[in-house]
């Protein structure tokens, strides 16, 4: 029987938490991993969009993908966002639902949600929400969103069977996944799946 190597899952989410909280609240450190406006043009957000936007809004965004090349997005939907973060992807499909549309942002993180709730308020986004709950345990009706998307996520949760089935719960029929995430194509060394800042990056 295979040893287990990958770290307790409480202390696996505690470890998230706090580098998370620290990318909320200084988001003017370096990290190991890129993020803010710099990340955001390495990955192919519009500047014209991603520089109209307040500052609040793009320092602690920490994703590693452009979701939004995978598909669009049309006034009116529904978006539901797993692991919402500083909000930055929210926003930018907030503009794109408009006013008849509705964004919701779900993340852990308190200090991202009060991050993003203030930025939501100065944007005069109405229409985006952010909801705190695991990204496991999505608090939204059955196939009640349009489209969804996660930016970086995924791989940080424990238990990627569970967001695998709330994902398809909450989609409607004919719903889409905009998912960018990081996979890996060979095995990892156990001494790499027992280092948690791996887990959190």
């Amino acid at each position: 029987m295979a040893s287990r190597v990958t770290p307790v899952v409480d202390t696996l989410r505690r470890e998230v938490q706090d580098k998370y909280t620290e990318v909320a609240t200084n988001p003017e450190r370096t990290f190991h991993f890129h993020h803010g406006r710099p990340l955001a043009q390495l990955l192919g957000y519009l500047m014209d969009q991603v520089d109209a936007m307040p500052a609040g809004a793009v320092e602690s965004f920490a994703g590693v993908g452009y979701p939004f090349s995978l598909g669009t997005i049309r006034p009116g939907e529904t978006v539901l966002d797993l692991g919402s973060g500083g909000g930055f992807d929210c926003f930018v499909a907030g503009q794109s639902v408009g006013p008849a549309g509705r964004v919701i942002g779900v993340d852990m993180t308190e200090a991202m949600l009060a991050r993003s709730r203030a930025t939501a308020r100065e944007m005069g986004l109405d229409q985006v929400e952010f909801r705190q709950r695991l990204v496991e345990e999505l608090p939204v009706p059955d196939a009640s969103a349009d489209v969804l998307i996660s930016n970086g996520v995924i791989n940080l949760c424990p238990d990627k069977y569970r967001v695998f089935q709330g994902i398809f719960r909450a989609l409607k029929p004919g719903g889409r996944l905009y998912l960018a995430d990081i996979v890996v194509h060979k095995q990892v060394p156990d001494d790499a799946k027992a280092n948690v800042d791996l887990w959190t990056a």
